[in-house]
């Protein structure tokens, strides 16, 4: 790796801890799924709350977690893609992390969405909202819940080759500051603004209220 710079705060706790977390229940949900149905439920329910509050925290949250800090406009994304290996180094996710950020964001969302209603084949394991639609609604949003995840698996396989062609062609390593929280790659400039703890306390009683409610609703 090149020689580094003054280390610069770039990820705040929560951006990080739901990003891990995220990665756990993810791998949780996959390996139990047909199989423990249960643990598979409650993996099901913590991605919700993490997303729900994701969602929130982009928009109250920490400056470099805040949508409108890295969401970019297509010219923006494009002028990032010719100029990639020369560009100088994001705070924050660059403009074509940002579209990974998106995509993921959006693919747990349906993932999550469909298995409130899937049905399994027997009608014996199914979402807590599968009583509000026929069998038949059910089964399809089981199909769509599984293709959905292999969706997921090759946004996740892209999100891991971008990661390591970050690291190989600009030997920037972009896995320590999502631990970290610092980065200290030479050159880079900003500052992170994080939120107040009221903020923070907002999101989680919001992620939880929702996940609770649709759990006690089916």
């Amino acid at each position: 790796m090149p020689g580094q710079g003054p280390r610069v705060r770039v990820w705040d706790l929560p951006t990080r801890l739901v990003h891990w977390a995220l990665v756990v229940l993810v791998v949780v949900a996959w390996l139990t799924g047909g199989e423990q149905m249960n643990i598979h439920r409650y993996a099901g329910y913590g991605i919700l709350g993490l997303v729900i509050f994701r969602l929130y925290w982009g928009v109250a949250g920490g400056s470099t977690a805040r949508f409108s800090q890295f969401v970019k406009g297509p010219g923006a994304v494009l002028a990032y893609v010719r100029g990639w290996r020369g560009a100088p180094a994001s705070f924050g996710h660059n403009p074509l992390g940002a579209l990974s950020v998106l995509l993921l964001v959006v693919l747990l969302i349906s993932q999550v969405g469909l298995g409130l209603f899937a049905i399994d084949i027997n009608g014996m394991e199914s979402g807590p909202f599968a009583r509000f639609v026929d069998f038949e609604t059910g089964r399809q949003a089981s199909d769509l819940h599984e293709l959905n995840f292999r969706l997921l698996q090759a946004a996740v396989a892209l999100h891991l080759v971008a990661i390591a062609a970050y690291a190989v062609f600009k030997r920037r390593n972009l896995v320590r500051p999502m631990v970290t929280g610092q980065d200290a790659t030479p050159g880079l400039e900003g500052e992170l603004r994080p939120a107040p703890l009221w903020r923070l306390a907002v999101g989680v009683a919001i992620a939880v209220l929702v996940v609770v409610l649709i759990a006690r609703a089916g």
